[in-house]
Formats: structure tokens, C-alpha cells, sequence
């Protein structure tokens, strides 16, 4: 039978293939998509399609994959507070359902750059014009898939201060790193000519308490003990200790 540091860890790779997957497509979309550039950007993805659509397929999968992680964070802290656990995974839900709609326009703009349809209807440059729309609403649909993915750090957190198999100060690092992907997120929908520089910031105030979680999954796992919980006694029956995770 696996043990709890066993799945703790198994959960904390799982964890860093949807760093890696996200950080691709970031990568891609960084490379290809010239701001404010129809023209350059059509021609960047005609010219590296397969990346592209590399990058859609990376974020797709880590999407689904993120949604896998929380599942089993939840097995891993469902103990320490189940209705907490339970929100946590529903809020993620929502998060993953938001970005793997939103990758519709996506892989919509990919559609568009790469056919001869559409310029035949709209002339190349109404096209390119269209494949940015496209992008647009795709970088609008992140920001607001980026609140919910922000909120699932409040009841993470709070499950990490609470079960004692964590540092507490990890587990209020990641309730702080809520509010800074929120304010990120929100800054960047009100004030979209806001400097790059501050959202870096607040994406770091989010990501590097993500980043330490993610470490202590993989180095330290929880203890073998995790989990444990007495279990009810029924009518006629002594109470006893189990050890089967609950």
C-alpha cells in the first residue's frame, strides 16, 4: 500500500509536470504574440504552427492535470477539514472548466492564422485582425480563470496551517500568495497599460509560496502518520484508532 509521504511526494511531481506544461505554453505564447501586431503575429504562427499548437496542447494538458494534483491534495488533507478540502477542489474546478474553455480561442486564432479560408473572406489583414481578437480573449479569459486560480490558496493554506504536517509559515505564505495573483489579475483587467514590471511582482508574491509547497511535497512529503484519525465508535463497539487515511 502506498504511504502518505509516498503519495505526498507522487502528488508533488504531479504538481511540478503542471509547472513545466504551463510554463511551456507561456513560453510559446511569449515568443510568438508580438503586442499590438496583427500582421507580425499571424506570420509568427504561420511560421512555427507546430509550436503553437504545441504550446495549446501543453496547456491544455496541464490543465487537466492541475484539476489531478488538487484530487489528490485533497486525499492528502481531506482529514484535517473535509467541507475546507471539498471547496478547495471546487473552486479549482471552476478554475481548470474557465481555462480549458477559454483555450478555445486559442486554438480558434491558431485556425484562422493558418487557413486559406479566411483571407479569401476577410483579406489578410482582416484576418490577422481576427486571429489577434482571438488572442485578446484568450489573454482576458486567463485573467479571469487566474481569480479562481488564485482562491484556491486561501483554503490550501488553511488546510496546510492546520494539519501540523507543514511549516504554518508555508501555509500563510500560500494565503498571502492569494491575494497577490488576485491583485495581479485584477490589475491587469482594470489597468491593462499598467506597467509589466508590477504584475511580475504580484505574480511572485503568488508563485513562490507555490514554488516552496511544491518543494516540500516533493523533498519532504508528509509524515507516515498523516491522516490518522480516530475512528467513531458504534453502538456496542469500543472506540478504536485507525490508520487508514479517512
Amino acid at each position: 500500500m502506498t504511504t502518505p509521504k509516498t503519495f505526498a511526494r507522487a502528488t508533488g511531481l504531479l504538481y511540478l509536470i503542471v509547472a513545466a506544461g504551463g510554463l511551456f505554453a507561456i513560453t510559446v505564447r511569449n515568443r510568438i504574440v508580438e503586442p499590438g501586431n496583427a500582421a507580425a503575429t499571424a506570420d509568427n504562427i504561420r511560421a512555427s504552427a507546430g509550436l503553437f499548437r504545441a504550446g495549446f496542447f501543453s496547456e491544455l494538458v496541464a490543465s487537466v492535470l492541475f484539476l489531478a494534483t488538487v484530487m489528490a491534495l485533497y486525499l492528502l488533507l481531506k482529514h484535517v477539514h473535509q467541507l475546507v478540502a471539498a471547496a478547495m477542489i471546487t473552486i479549482v474546478a471552476v478554475s481548470v472548466a474557465i481555462a480549458c474553455l477559454n483555450l478555445l480561442n486559442w486554438y480558434t486564432a491558431l485556425s484562422i492564422a493558418t487557413s486559406d479560408t479566411y483571407p479569401r473572406t476577410f483579406g489578410t489583414a482582416g484576418a490577422d485582425a481576427l486571429t489577434m481578437l482571438y488572442l485578446d480573449a484568450y489573454g482576458h479569459g486567463g485573467r479571469i480563470a487566474y481569480i479562481f486560480f488564485a482562491l484556491w490558496l486561501v483554503p490550501l493554506g488553511y488546510l496546510v496551517i492546520r494539519s501540523g504536517d507543514f511549516p504554518k509559515v508555508l501555509g500563510i505564505a500560500l494565503i498571502v500568495g492569494c491575494f497577490g495573483y488576485l491583485a495581479g489579475a485584477v490589475t491587469a483587467l482594470l489597468a491593462p497599460d499598467a506597467p509589466a514590471g508590477v504584475l511580475t511582482s504580484f505574480g511572485a508574491v503568488g508563485g513562490l509560496p507555490e514554488l516552496a509547497f511544491l518543494a516540500w511535497l516533493l523533498v519532504k512529503g508528509v509524515p507516515a502518520t498523516a491522516g490518522d484519525a480516530p475512528v467513531p465508535a458504534t453502538p456496542n463497539q469500543p472506540q478504536s484508532v485507525g490508520r487508514g487515511r479517512r
